[in-house]
């Protein structure tokens, strides 16, 4: 059986949109390793970037606010799972 997640549907979302490309809402939702993930590649992106090396800049950045952007839909749809496993769910889903 699913279950719901403790944590905040619209806190998760908001930190997904603002701050996604750093991993923040991976790590208030408990997924240590992709927000690990996520917040290296921000830090590749900016260090890349004042390094004059842009194709590498973009190449992460692309990377990164692709994943930022897929996450963000499956936390709107109410799809994405917490660290333990248990649905971030949306006000009013109903979990079969």
């Amino acid at each position: 059986m699913k279950q719901p997640s403790s944590k905040s549907y619209a806190v998760a979302v908001c930190l997904s949109a603002i701050f996604g490309v750093m991993g923040i809402h991976h790590f208030y939702l408990g997924r240590y390793v992709e927000g690990t993930i996520d917040l290296g590649l921000f830090i590749a992106t900016i260090y890349f970037y004042f390094n004059g090396q842009i194709f590498w800049a973009i190449g992460f950045g692309l990377v990164d606010g692709i994943h930022t952007f897929i996450i963000t839909i499956m936390l709107l749809t109410g799809s994405f799972k917490d660290g333990e496993g248990k649905y971030v769910c949306y006000p009013g889903q109903r979990l079969a």
